[in-house]
């Protein structure tokens, strides 16, 4: 198939990206390149023939229109989105232009190039979103695809407003859509503002290891390269209106988290041991979640995909990557908002 990957320079749109030209699809990626995007986390396919690029903003109408028309995909693979939590509590009008306009830009660019091809029925509009819009869980019970939507962020509030619109143009314009709502991903280039790789960063410069609030949240862990295979998956072989979630099977809470990522680096960079002692506890995020997880029952029993990463596989992983990839985090580092406290205005 011809892929159409938006945010393909993105932390699991690059994932996507590279798994989907591995697997022998041909990939346009379509991204705007803002902070958190970056070529080089596609550099291991950009020599590939069935690669393309196209620095585009889905805030801009006419260049996807032009997109569509220049490259003729069978699938749309939807990843392109603002998504850390702490930046929207600060400024949540980039996370509606972008989630929820941009997502209306989008379908609609879709539903136009769909129909003049006659709409066929093997295309896809494939929806990525996240187990954020449910809200949040006590200490019992998971996330499925049935759970009532229950936003908590100016973040999750909006991709739940994108998923509603994909629902909305599959019900009323006939657009073949699925939609997946995945759990916490981590693994290889990362970008540098999300937890796991701010614990790895801090602990091997020696600097503070900030928790939220009493470190109890817990979070269903994805790793992402698996996450890249069931999203593919779904994209080729999913139920036209279904959605699926996906999850990692490997609740923790932050604070565990933290003391695995302290452990590993222990064993691997044994001069900086013990790197617990730099946990610190710091004030929480307003509206924090206490508790995700994931029922990624359906898209077993479905499609027949189930996590293949352990957690602590995937954490080892993980860090090894980090240390052996300083030439691809340093310049990162420079970026706005990176390394500062974010989310606190309130």
């Amino acid at each position: 198939m011809k892929l159409l990957v938006t945010g393909g320079a993105g932390f699991i749109g690059s994932a996507v990206v590279r798994q989907a030209i591995s697997d022998g699809h041909e990939v346009v990626n379509l991204d705007a390149l803002t902070y958190s995007g970056s070529l080089t986390n596609v550099a291991p396919v950009t020599n590939n023939p069935g690669y393309a690029f196209v620095q585009a903003d889905l805030r801009d109408r006419e260049a996807l229109d032009a997109a569509f028309a220049e490259h003729q995909p069978d699938a749309v693979m939807h990843l392109a989105a603002e998504s850390h939590v702490d930046r929207s509590i600060d400024g949540p009008g980039d996370f509606i232009h972008t989630n929820v306009t941009g997502t209306f830009n989008l379908l609609e660019a879709a539903r136009g190039y769909w129909q003049s091809k006659g709409k066929p029925e093997d295309f896809r509009f494939h929806h990525i979103s996240t187990d954020e819009v449910y809200g949040t869980l006590g200490e019992t019970g998971l996330f499925t695809e049935d759970t009532p939507y229950a936003p908590n962020s100016p973040y999750s509030a909006s991709k739940a407003a994108s998923d509603h619109l994909v629902r909305a143009w599959h019900e009323t314009y006939g657009l073949p859509v699925v939609t997946t709502n995945c759990s916490n991903n981590y693994g290889p280039y990362h970008f540098p503002e999300k937890l796991i790789p701010v614990v790895i960063l801090n602990a091997i410069h020696g600097k503070e290891i900030p928790v939220y609030g009493d470190g109890k949240n817990i979070r269903d862990w994805l790793f992402v390269e698996d996450h890249a295979t069931a999203l593919l998956l779904v994209c080729t072989t999913g139920a036209v209106g279904r959605t699926y979630n996906i999850g990692g099977n490997a609740e923790a809470t932050n604070f565990d988290l933290v003391r695995k990522i302290c452990a590993i680096l222990d064993a691997e960079r044994p001069s900086g041991a013990p790197h617990d002692r730099l946990i610190t506890f710091v004030t929480d995020r307003p509206g924090h979640d206490r508790r995700y997880a994931i029922d990624a029952s359906r898209i077993k029993a479905e499609l027949g995909w189930e996590p293949s990463v352990t957690l602590d596989e995937g954490l080892a992983r993980t860090v090894r990557w980090f240390l052996d990839n300083e030439s691809w985090w340093r310049p990162l580092l420079d970026r706005t908002g990176v390394g500062q406290r974010l989310g606190t205005g309130t």
